[in-house]
């Protein structure tokens, strides 16, 4: 869209977006906004905060290739109180470049290492939230001069339609997910007051197996990644209380 001007680019992409009904459709204009911006990968994701441990959990949705997750954490980079609390306390849109020096000082060694690595010298973080108050984190990372100020609003207009878009999408998606059982129930309610799976059997008078097949079950059914994100999901949706 490069033969565009700034009103035309922007009016041509929120069309998209509030066109966009249905995640696979949300997923392929996240890419065309990177590309529009001149950035090579863009990444939906929950934002961190300093009890994050793993990136690979916090993605909603990402054109990175999955090795850059599993690099990123098999370096444990995520553990860099730097990283983590400074993600998470920011509101304000961050543009970088690691041909800055002070962006260099302030990225972790392994993190720069990483980026250089996978060609995303340059980059962008846009915090935003969610209608259910759940912080959310779009970033774009590629091989382009760093965004200035103009093209920075602009990209934060936009993004805002792109929250309307997710919270549209994630509110139909979340009646499409089947209820869960009484015993599924049982399972995450007692998850969430901290029992392991061989305490839950005692209780319920089950083998930790089967409470294992019930958790399983839930996690699909509510499309969770583990435990954790599977009990805040349950208390959102007010499945348990």
């Amino acid at each position: 869209m490069s033969y565009m001007t700034t009103s035309e680019r922007q009016l041509s992409l929120v069309t998209e977006i509030s066109a966009a009904k249905i995640r696979a459709e949300f997923a392929e204009i996240l890419v065309k906004v990177a590309r529009a911006y001149g950035f090579r990968h863009i990444t939906l994701m929950h934002a961190p905060t300093p009890e994050s441990v793993l990136l690979k959990a916090l993605l909603i949705e990402t054109s990175l290739p999955s090795a850059y997750f599993s690099q990123f954490d098999r370096a444990r980079i995520m553990h860099l109180p730097m990283l983590s609390a400074g993600m998470a306390a920011s509101a304000l849109p961050r543009s970088w470049s690691l041909s800055d020096s002070p962006a260099t000082s302030r990225f972790p060694e392994e993190l720069g290492k990483l980026l250089r690595a996978f060609d995303i010298p340059t980059g962008v973080a846009l915090p935003a939230y969610a209608n259910d108050g759940e912080r959310i984190l779009f970033w774009l990372g590629g091989d382009r001069p760093q965004l200035g100020q103009t093209e920075l609003n602009e990209l934060t207009m936009v993004t805002l339609h792109l929250v309307d878009a997710y919270n549209r999408i994630k509110q139909s998606k979340l009646t499409e997910h089947p209820p869960l059982s009484a015993r599924e129930r049982e399972v995450v309610r007692w998850t969430a007051q901290g029992k392991t799976s061989i305490e839950i059997g005692q209780i319920l008078s089950l083998s930790d197996h089967t409470v294992n097949a019930y958790m399983t079950s839930a996690i699909k059914k509510l499309d969770c990644v583990n435990r954790t994100q599977l009990v805040a999901k349950a208390i959102r949706l007010k499945l348990i209380t």
